[in-house]
């Protein structure tokens, strides 16, 4: 995959210039930069579930974890750089898995584990963007079907999901012992 520019939508109020992205497959010199919109993204999941609470190793196992599919064949990961003044810095992550369903067809399912924009990307399109990318980088992998993954209780996501004609298939009840 070689980079793409999107420009994101202005804002409906108006309020701000066009964001633009380049996405590209992130590489481990990307680490230092990806680890930290990682754990931006985990620590806004606990904010929506206290079982998500982050471990306090958390920063380690997010670059051993980012560093091991970074390498994977069946995983994706993805490094949106900023255009114009925020070139060469990375505004977002994507992480995303190609798994056999054991039972079902399609027998590849993509998985999308996270998508991540810091806030001034956000609600310009540039998120729907990131999504479509991955899609199709999961779909050239095989996967007939992509599922996202992300807390139940986080709204945003569920409506943003919803809009872009996901639905729910799968519930994962948990409670603390």
């Amino acid at each position: 995959m070689s980079p793409r520019d999107v420009a994101g939508k202005p804002s409906a109020s108006g309020d701000g210039p066009e964001r633009k992205i380049s996405v590209r497959p992130a590489t481990e010199a990307d680490l230092p930069s990806l680890v930290p919109l990682l754990l931006r993204l985990k620590r806004l999941n606990e904010e929506f579930d206290p079982l998500l609470k982050v471990r306090e190793d958390a920063e380690k196992k997010a670059r051993e974890v980012l560093r091991a599919q970074i390498a994977d064949p069946k995983a994706l990961v993805l490094a949106a750089e900023g255009t114009g003044a925020d070139r060469g810095k990375l505004v977002g992550v994507v992480r995303a898995v190609v798994r056999e369903r054991m039972f079902y067809t399609p027998e590849l399912e993509g998985v999308i584990l996270d998508i991540y924009l810091l806030p001034l990307y956000r609600r310009r399109g540039v998120g729907e963007y990131l999504l479509e990318e991955v899609s199709s980088l999961l779909k050239a992998k095989g996967a007939g079907v992509v599922t996202a993954e992300f807390p139940a209780q986080n709204e945003i996501a569920v409506r943003f999901y919803a809009k872009r004609g996901f639905r729910p298939v799968t519930s994962i009840h948990a409670r603390s012992l």
